[in-house]
């Protein structure tokens, strides 16, 4: 298979601008480093505010790169998460059905311990939640519950 060459945005939210910038650049750094990947072009621009926040910026990269296969170009979008990726060239792919089985089946992978991190979480979190309950249940009562119980309170004179 011929090499893939794709664009990418790769997008950052934190604070502050000065972190966003060189964190933006670690990221791009890193993936020309990455075996397979490319870099062709890189145009980064300047952190701006992030949209309803007072404290987060947000800044983004435009990264143009070469791959050396499917296998490369999915690796990426795993490891990199970008806001988004588009192949420029080649404008046909051909797929052999082997390298298919094994892309899909990455995914899969990928997919299932995805899954069991959310499941362990909501485990957690139920859990979590029920301590509380148990141990501090004044935190779970509702407002006119707890405003009832104010009234009810013999009040100090002081």
């Amino acid at each position: 298979m011929s090499k893939i060459q794709a664009s990418l945005i790769i997008e950052i939210l934190g604070r502050p601008p000065e972190h966003i910038t060189e964190a933006l650049h670690t990221v791009v750094t890193k993936i020309g480093a990455e075996k397979g990947i490319k870099v062709l072009n890189k145009t980064y621009h300047e952190p701006i505010k992030a949209q309803d926040s007072k404290t987060l910026y947000t800044a983004f990269a435009e990264v143009d790169v070469e791959l050396d296969s499917l296998h490369h170009y999915f690796g990426l979008i795993f490891m990199y998460m970008p806001a988004n990726i588009e192949i420029t060239s080649p404008e046909k792919l051909t797929i052999q059905n082997l390298e298919l089985n094994e892309l899909g089946n990455a995914l899969l992978q990928r997919l299932h311990n995805y899954d069991a991190v959310a499941k362990k979480m909501i485990a957690e979190t139920s859990y979590l939640t029920e301590s509380l309950k148990h141990y501090a249940p004044h935190l779970f009562k509702e407002k006119e519950e707890v405003s009832q119980e104010e009234e009810k309170k013999p009040k100090e004179n002081k």
